[in-house]
């Protein structure tokens, strides 16, 4: 399919010229960020979008996503075919547990509802085993819990909604725990209803929209893991301080193992906990 679809590339024409256009632009719409030796790789997954709108160059596509006032729906196309839908459960586990073990008890201490937001959330695998593991603390018989998760492909969401999933996203999840939270079904693995509805809600969130960030970082726990790998340091920075305005003074920011904001001046200390590093927010600098 790759090989297709960058054959198709070269004969769009101009693709070498506007592609820098275009990964401007989707560095300032989605945060992404495709330097001149990822071009290829973008033309490869936009290609068969152009083709499809009957374009003959990818100029014609940046001018309809940039100035199109009715271009949002191919907006959500762009976003699906750039999304890397990589994961699975249990996936950087320690950290997790951190949250789980270290943090939920010291909210739920607090007294109120505790709130965590995973985004990306992906095909769902992230909040589910968030779910598994509050479940088999005894959690959610302890204290009220919301597990809300987002992610910008409206595709991955629809996936995560309904609960299945292929054998590879079990690779590093403990076989007990498949058996006891899900089901065969065909070529295919079906989560437990009940699981399943541990996590509250699901929706589309674009990092970059402050209209869709301000809304559901208003909790004390969020997880952004794995996203700031291909975000410029500019689109880094800007989501970091959307998270900072709207977390409560007492809130804590997981990322991935091979990201890091010691190069931002942000409102968030790195700090052990549990056997793993997470983001503290510092409220007296807020």
């Amino acid at each position: 399919m790759i090989g297709r679809q960058a054959s198709q590339a070269e004969g769009l024409g101009l693709s070498k010229s506007a592609l820098p256009l275009l990964a401007d632009l989707l560095r300032e719409r989605l945060g992404v960020s495709y330097e001149p030796a990822r071009f290829d790789m973008l033309a490869d997954r936009l290609a068969s979008l152009v083709l499809d709108r009957g374009f003959d160059s990818f100029l014609d596509y940046y001018y309809l996503l940039k100035y199109d006032e009715h271009a949002a729906d191919e907006w959500r196309r762009v976003t699906d075919a750039l999304s890397v839908p990589e994961t699975y459960f249990w996936r950087e586990v320690d950290q997790l547990r951190a949250v789980v073990d270290e943090i939920v008890p010291r909210l739920a201490s607090r007294g109120g509802v505790v709130r965590l937001w995973t985004v990306p959330c992906a095909t769902g695998e992230e909040p589910l085993t968030l779910a598994m593991m509050l479940e088999e603390r005894g959690w959610f018989a302890r204290a009220p819990i919301e597990i809300h998760a987002s992610d910008a492909s409206p595709a991955a969401v629809d996936r995560a909604r309904s609960g299945r999933f292929r054998e590879r996203a079990f690779r590093s999840l403990p076989p007990e725990l498949r058996a006891r939270y899900f089901r065969a079904q065909g070529d295919a693995w079906v989560v437990d209803p009940a699981l399943h509805a541990r996590v509250t809600s699901w929706s589309v969130v674009n990092l970059m929209c402050e209209g869709d960030v301000l809304p559901r970082a208003r909790v004390p726990v969020i997880l952004c893991r794995n996203v700031f790998i291909y975000f410029s340091p500019a689109a880094v920075a800007r989501v970091v301080g959307l998270f900072a305005r709207a977390m409560p003074p007492e809130a804590y920011l997981c990322l991935g193992a091979s990201e890091s904001l010691l190069k931002l001046r942000t409102t968030f200390d790195l700090e052990e906990m549990g056997g793993a590093f997470v983001y503290v927010k510092n409220g007296q600098r807020v």
